[in-house]
């Protein structure tokens, strides 16, 4: 974080509570990019924004969104707001190519094991997933096919979720909410280094504070003129 940044957070802190800066240190002590989520082609507005909630919810900070033909809409009254506290990419496709592939090849760039989810031959219980390996990305498909051919060509493995109904799969945001509630879990009472760096945590704290506070452009604006 640059000395202006800085500056700049110290600046828009000004303009909060001491409750709300106590809580964000509290929440980003807990922020993990260990795990991270993708969501294929997700159109349900419900779907989307409950999925974002359990991200937040289990302290999951990056979502990853994959928009070839579905526009990703959440709904904010379902989100409860959480979309704001969520580092959210959004991948579109050009020239309407898909840009499935080259979202998880980026995330493969990035160190992270692509983790499909659906049923397969060589798939991995829930339960017996070893998150040792390294930093993991679960894709999520679409409500009706599931994930695309794209997924399932760059997938370094497979996952799914014991079913023992009557039903094949869960819908996508409890699908969701399961996969990380045991990951997380499993995260946390593990000897994996799965937390923030100093410096990412002040970097989403500062995008938070912008996101935030009120008439925040405005205040950095005057913040900039009055630095000059």
């Amino acid at each position: 974080m640059t000395e202006y940044e800085q500056q700049l957070t110290d600046y828009l802190f000004s303009f909060t509570t001491e409750n709300r800066r106590n809580r964000m240190g509290t929440v980003l002590a807990q922020r993990t990019r260990y795990i991270t989520v993708v969501l294929e082609d997700i159109f349900q507005p419900h779907n989307a924004s409950a999925v974002l909630r359990s991200c937040d919810g289990f302290g999951i900070q990056d979502v990853h969104v994959i928009e070839n033909r579905n526009q990703f809409n959440p709904n904010k009254e379902v989100d409860m707001g959480t979309s704001q506290w969520l580092s959210i990419s959004r991948n579109k496709p050009e020239n309407g190519r898909s840009c499935s592939a080259e979202t998880l090849e980026r995330l493969k760039k990035n160190g992270y094991r692509i983790v499909a989810t659906t049923p397969h031959t060589n798939d991995t219980n829930l339960e017996d997933f070893d998150l040792n390996p390294g930093k993991t990305a679960i894709v999520l498909g679409t409500e009706l096919e599931g994930i695309s051919s794209d997924v399932e060509a760059a997938a370094d493995e497979f996952l799914k979720i014991p079913m023992h109904g009557f039903v094949e799969s869960f819908n996508i945001s409890v699908a969701n909410a399961l996969i990380l509630h045991h990951l997380s879990w499993k995260l946390r009472n593990s000897d994996i280094d799965w937390k923030l760096s100093e410096e990412e945590q002040q970097q989403i704290q500062l995008e938070w504070l912008r996101k935030t506070v009120n008439n925040s452009e405005a205040l950095e604006t005057r913040f900039k003129s009055e630095q000059q």
